[in-house]
């Protein structure tokens, strides 16, 4: 199990943690994926798996992204990632856009029904080892394969909603479920 590290830090040029995530990188907007850097993940670090969820959607948690098997190398990841079920660097994108059977592959950012401003979580967990599961793998996959593996997690929260007012504090707009 893994436990939080104070070390182990995801964030964005593009927004704060706890800030609102640019319409540039949202459903509305490009929908292309924001830029993420992370830093001090465990030395043994294999392997990082990347999601993005949306814990206040109406019909249970909506998977925004899934990606694993990134190389413990890389650090970063650049604004507009390809939509390729397989990156040049090794990792591979599972299946998302939906609570349990997304069908898209890549990243798909917030699009949130009209309303108050959602939460999006961005996780980023360390593991020793690769997990090795085919492109297009599930959420739930994904989990089942990391079980035991995972050596440290982080996580990015970002606001958006379609109606949310942009000058009030994102914890005052968004709702719980």
């Amino acid at each position: 199990m893994a436990s939080p590290s104070s070390s182990f830090a995801l964030t964005s040029p593009a927004f704060t943690n706890g800030g609102w995530i640019p319409s540039l990188h949202t459903g509305e907007g490009l929908n292309l994926s924001p830029p993420l850097r992370w830093q001090g993940a465990p030395e043994k670090s294999h392997s990082f798996t990347l999601t993005l969820t949306d814990p206040d959607a109406p019909e249970g948690t909506w998977v925004h992204w899934v990606l694993f098997d990134i190389p413990a190398s890389i650090q970063a990841l650049p604004a507009g990632l390809a939509r390729h079920p397989k990156l040049p660097n090794g990792a591979r994108h599972g299946r998302c856009w939906g609570t349990t059977n997304g069908q898209r592959v890549g990243y798909q950012g917030p699009q949130p029904p009209r309303g108050s401003a959602h939460r999006y979580q961005f996780k980023l967990q360390a593991l020793d080892c690769g997990l090795g599961l085919p492109e297009g793998s599930s959420l739930a996959a994904v989990e089942e394969a990391m079980a035991g593996h995972v050596l440290a997690s982080t996580t990015l929260t970002g606001f958006y909603g379609t109606d949310a007012h942009r000058g009030d504090t994102p914890s005052s707009t968004a709702t719980a479920k």
